[in-house]
């Protein structure tokens, strides 16, 4: 596509366009990424949203939630008042700034809410005191901390106070990263009178890893055998062993986890990549990028030398697109504008003002679709820091990095 439009812009204008973009989402994003990889002149700046990158991995572990449900909960899943209950509890734990509620958590990386403890959402009876007919008991508590875990090999997960699902490197028992605590599960953790509603690319997935397709949910169809909701009865034994084999299959699957780190091609052809992810997505783990980016750094020697050509920030309260992504109805995030037909005009206009003009994104302040809230995000690694007025307001934050730096400048 990129080079027969090339072809086609030289022919109708005598000349070759000055920029070529790539703006992808999700799927697009990882796009983006593979573009980066294996055709680094094609584009002079990306913008790469939520990538579908790691996908065998993360893909498998979306099956995760309901396993969890199947060995832990007797096949008893959370309810969506459950969860929502729970969500909501660990946002109200984690969002305070200024002693004062943002409706939303600003740093998930820093939330350590242990629903075991807390006996506001336990049940009566149950080392708890809530009454609410959306109480959980301990069983019930402790298998939500796996949800926001992620998958591991033998379905167990540390205390949220030793290991919150979000470190820069993974391995060992931990395979992949749960949802962020506050994150909604409607798409992952569903159900629906009881029974258990798989996300079913997963249930798809599993059956590819494994070459069967019994596995997968009856919509599968396929030559040898279709879909009989067998992954029912996987243990977290032979989950792992799917896991490990999407990694094993990569080149029957064209190797779409699209994770290689080196970018010194798309770097020496003097591409801009800016990658965005939200901090309440709901599919796709944000931990999955920042894993990912840090790979990049990795290889590249520096955050210094992969910041003058690929940038990434993290977009807190927002889910797998521009709306909010919290089990909080009301957290009205700030979120990129998106005017325009791309649907992120905002952060286009940034990535070209940095490819034309050289103008390298730090810091880009966004509102909330209302107008009444804004708040800044940072260049990952740096941080929004309150440092004193409207919790709601752009203006009260600095980013801010463990070095000290800080940049109060905003673009929009």
């Amino acid at each position: 596509m990129a080079v027969k439009t090339k072809a086609l812009t030289r022919a109708y204008y005598g000349g070759p366009a000055k920029y070529a973009y790539w703006d992808g989402f999700s799927t697009g994003g990882r796009q983006g990424h593979k573009l980066a990889q294996l055709h680094p002149e094609d584009f002079d700046g990306i913008l790469a949203g939520a990538p579908a990158i790691n996908w065998t991995r993360f893909i498998t572990n979306e099956l995760n939630p309901q396993i969890v449900y199947q060995r832990d909960l007797g096949g008893v899943p959370l309810t969506p008042d459950q969860l929502n209950m729970l969500g909501n509890a660990a946002v109200s734990a984690c969002d305070l700034v200024n002693g004062q509620h943002l409706g939303y958590i600003q740093d998930p990386s820093e939330c350590r809410y242990d629903p075991t403890h807390d006996a506001s959402v336990l049940c009566l009876g149950n080392g708890g005191n809530s009454t609410s007919a959306s109480c959980v008991n301990a069983v019930q508590a402790e298998a939500m901390n796996k949800l926001w875990y992620g998958q591991t090999r033998d379905g167990s997960a540390p205390s949220p106070a030793q290991d919150n699902s979000w470190s820069v490197s993974i391995g060992g028992d931990h395979l992949w990263y749960g949802l962020t605590r506050g994150t909604t599960f409607a798409g992952l953790g569903n159900s629906a009178g009881g029974m258990a509603l798989p996300f079913p690319i997963a249930t798809d997935m599993v059956a590819l890893e494994d070459q069967n397709p019994t596995l997968a949910t009856p919509t599968f169809m396929n030559a040898t055998g279709n879909g009989a909701n067998g992954w029912m009865n996987l243990s977290y034994a032979q989950m792992a062993d799917a896991y490990d084999n999407g990694v094993t299959l990569q080149p029957s699957f064209a190797y779409i986890n699209t994770d290689n780190p080196d970018l010194r091609a798309f770097r020496d052809a003097g591409g801009k990549m800016l990658l965005y992810h939200g901090l309440a997505d709901f599919l796709i783990m944000p931990q999955g990028s920042v894993n990912y980016y840090e790979r990049v750094v990795d290889d590249i020697g520096s955050y210094k030398e992969v910041q003058r050509f690929y940038r990434f920030f993290l977009i807190p309260g927002m889910t797998h697109g521009l709306a909010n992504g919290t089990t909080n109805p009301n957290a009205n995030p700030p979120l990129p504008a998106p005017v325009g037909a791309s649907g992120t005009q905002q952060l286009y206009d940034v990535l070209t003002n940095w490819v034309e003009n050289g103008v390298a994104p730090k810091r880009i302040d966004i509102f909330s679709p209302d107008a009444t809230k804004s708040r800044p995000i940072c260049l990952y690694p740096m941080k929004a820091r309150y440092v004193g007025g409207d919790i709601n307001q752009a203006s009260s934050y600095v980013c801010a990095g463990s070095d000290g730096d800080e940049d109060r400048s905003g673009t929009r």
